[in-house]
């Protein structure tokens, strides 16, 4: 372990070469693409040179291995200096970098995981860390295993609250298997950042977030190799290693200079300045990393499948929020990689019950919603568990950039809302999620269940867990009646008719709590002589459409959707998209408006105009006209 901490001389030379090989790679890329960030490259160059071939251990034919170290480029832009170590490492051939930003090159403007070594995708800053925090967490509590997680980071980025808030996360768990690398170059995009290169207060910072901290020139190959080494034997705390650096390193009149973010170097200066790198290598050596010690646990999270029916009878009452919490317990018993998330309301959304039956498999991740999306997401990286988070559904909102950046990342992680919509009674508007299905539905490959008893919840926590792409599971605080027996099968995408006769004169289509409200609507309509057709979606995304559509020729070409949501986004506009191409049926929607106030959940829902007695004027309605 010495030469980690002090390298030879021969080393050394050989880690300052490549940092310049990668200087060149990255010119001549973002040049030949006309695009990118060359200058935040060369800041970091140094420091990507010493992780990749000195410090990190990872097998180069194989960037996937469970017990490979993880690198995380929080600095997104920086993404052609990644490629070009991965160039060096003989993952990518030096040809394929001229194409970066291509349409037809994985090698993009920013790192996704349409490369191997890509386990989450960066760009959105101040996300990274988050994310690796959770792959820390894996490694340190699930999977027991020695290998060790980099995230490096801008020092830009650093002024965005969802770095303190995984600084904090790391520093309470003692991930001593985490190492933040703070890039300060002292350049944002448009001029300099709030600290510049007061490199001493992001350490007092670091520090008083828990932090084992080491400043150092980032641009000394044998500092960093000296940090890095001592990060390794410090135990029990997380390392942030401040990298004093310099934006567009080693080109003249470039070099720590503004306005040059983003903005490839010009191709009438660009050989003079690639000869001038050229000029300093001094060596054609390369470095092989060192082999990853292989102590991860062999595992399986696919097929899995609950170990007994719902044990639920028609007509009992519960709320779906503690069907959930139920479910998960129940899950954790199927498959041992299943693991549950919270921020601060596990005795609301009822992960708790998870938690006392798991205790080793949940996470508190305190009120810091982002954080704990971004530490799902690490968390899942690789295959290593199956993921669910759960908060108010109101409180996701606050994390749609990483919900969104999760779905790049083509993560598989699940999502649980709870306090949906107006029902929720007395707490008032700040905790009624009127919109979550609006946002998730915009998500791409995201699976939306909307169960409407505590046995399509169950099932819906099981779907879920085998579902490839990110799920999102809304349930809802009042108590709701069994209305499904424990063999009731459930299936993505496909709806339930949960009442009909011949004489249906209209489809209503509700979910959740206003389901339920349907199906009394629809007992005091038959009373008046008016028989109703109701449908449960199950899913909002995929929606049923052909159930919905033949239902609705059935009924009249009539339907109505009732949805404690705003109308925006919902479910009724899911119906409207999927019934589209009939130009004969008619929906009228019916969804909550305005900003609700505090209540009873009766007086809400028909005060804004979803309970059972607006249906039943709607239906009245729709029958007139």
């Amino acid at each position: 372990m010495a030469d980690d901490a002090v390298p030879d001389g021969k080393t050394v030379q050989v880690l300052r070469d490549v940092a310049n090989r990668l200087r060149i790679h990255s010119i001549r890329a973002t040049c030949a693409s006309g695009s990118g960030h060359p200058t935040s490259c060369c800041s970091a160059a140094e420091i990507v040179s010493v992780l990749f071939f000195h410090t990190m251990r990872y097998r180069q034919t194989d960037p996937e291995h469970p017990d490979n170290d993880r690198f995380v480029l929080s600095k997104g832009h920086a993404a052609p200096v990644l490629y070009a170590a991965w160039a060096e490492a003989g993952g990518i051939s030096e040809s394929d970098l001229l194409s970066l930003r291509k349409i037809d090159c994985d090698l993009e403007g920013h790192p996704t995981p349409r490369l191997s070594f890509v386990d989450v995708a960066t760009g959105s800053l101040g996300q990274g860390l988050g994310a690796a925090c959770g792959m820390a967490y894996t490694g340190k509590y699930f999977d027991k295993a020695s290998y060790r997680v980099f995230c490096l980071m801008g020092d830009g980025e650093s002024s965005e609250g969802s770095v303190w808030e995984a600084l904090s996360f790391a520093s309470h768990y003692g991930l001593d298997n985490l190492v933040a690398i703070f890039d300060v170059n002292r350049l944002g995009q448009s001029g300099v950042t709030p600290l510049e290169h007061c490199t001493d207060v992001y350490e007092k910072r670091c520090e008083a977030f828990g932090w084992n901290t080491y400043l150092v020139d980032g641009h000394d190959v044998e500092a960093l190799c000296q940090a890095f080494w001592q990060a390794a034997q410090v135990k029990n705390k997380p390392t942030a290693v401040i990298a004093k650096t310099f934006k567009g390193r080693g080109i003249p009149n470039v070099e720590n200079a503004e306005n040059w973010h983003g903005k490839p170097m010009p191709k009438d200066r660009a050989d003079a300045i690639i000869k001038l790198i050229e000029s300093q290598i001094e060596t054609n050596r390369s470095l092989v990393p060192k082999p990853p010690a292989e102590e991860s646990p062999q595992i399986s999270i696919t097929g899995v499948t609950m170990t007994s029916p719902p044990a639920y009878r028609v007509g009992d009452k519960i709320a779906t929020r503690k069907a959930y919490g139920l479910a998960l317990a129940k899950l954790g018993h199927a498959n041992g990689r299943v693991i549950v998330l919270d921020s601060d309301t596990k005795n609301s959304t009822f992960s708790e019950l998870f938690k006392k039956e798991h205790p080793e498999r949940f996470i508190e991740c305190f009120i810091a919603e982002q954080n704990m999306v971004s530490v799902a997401l690490g968390c899942a990286a690789r295959g290593r568990t199956i993921a669910f988070a759960s908060t108010f559904a109101a409180y996701l909102t606050r994390a749609f950039d990483q919900i969104r950046m999760g779905a790049i990342s083509q993560t598989n992680i699940n999502l649980a809302g709870s306090h949906c919509g107006v029902c929720i009674g007395e707490d008032g508007p700040s905790q009624m999620a009127l919109e979550d299905l609006a946002m998730f539905r915009s998500v791409p490959n995201c699976t939306i269940f909307y169960p409407s008893d505590a046995v399509s919840t169950e099932h819906a926590v099981c779907l879920a867990a085998s579902t490839k792409g990110m799920c999102y599971i809304r349930v809802s605080q009042p108590e709701t009646t069994v209305i499904y027996a424990p063999q009731e099968n459930f299936e993505i995408g496909q709806a339930k008719v949960v009442r009909h006769s011949v004489n249906d004169k209209v489809t209503v289509i509700g979910a959740g709590v206003t389901l339920h409200e349907a199906l009394a609507a629809a007992a005091d309509l038959s009373k008046q002589g008016i028989s109703i057709r109701v449908i449960d979606p199950f899913t909002i995304k995929p929606l049923d459409a052909t159930t919905i559509i033949s239902n609705a020729k059935a009924t009249g070409n009539q339907v109505i959707t009732v949805e404690d949501h705003c109308r925006e986004g919902g479910l009724g506009e899911a119906v409207c998209a999927a019934v589209s191409g009939e130009p004969d049926i008619v929906v009228h929607q019916l969804a909550v408006s305005g900003v609700p106030q505090s209540g009873k959940t009766s007086e809400l829902l028909d005060r804004f105009g979803v309970g059972a007695k607006r249906i039943v004027a709607a239906v009245k309605y729709t029958l007139m006209n």
